[in-house]
């Protein structure tokens, strides 16, 4: 099981590298690219764990209702921001910017 966790946790760093500056992806649409379909819970934990310096754009995962669910919301909402994601109330409009992997 340690191994197939250690699988995931590459594959979810693979994934969230992937994520194009300017969109966002939510941790179930990462859990399911990386393989893991019921594992969201997951991403959010591996990325819970990153250090801090990462340059990892974990900024760039949110959850499914589009909101920032992060422990410290106003860094993330300035990360997306950056990124010209507009963000109003603490959420995100993923018609408008999650990432399409289809």
């Amino acid at each position: 099981m340690a191994d197939s966790q250690e699988n995931i946790k590459h594959q979810v760093w693979q994934i969230v590298n992937a994520i194009p500056q300017g969109s966002v992806a939510t941790y179930g649409q990462v859990a399911r690219l990386a393989g893991a379909p019921q594992h969201s819970r997951l991403v959010g934990r591996i990325l819970s764990q990153l250090p801090r310096s990462t340059r990892l754009p974990w900024h760039r995962v949110i959850n499914s209702q589009g909101k920032i669910s992060n422990p410290n919301p106003k860094r993330q909402q300035d990360r997306l921001e950056q990124e010209g994601i507009v963000v109003l109330r603490g959420r995100i409009s993923l018609k408008q910017y999650q990432w399409q992997t289809d």
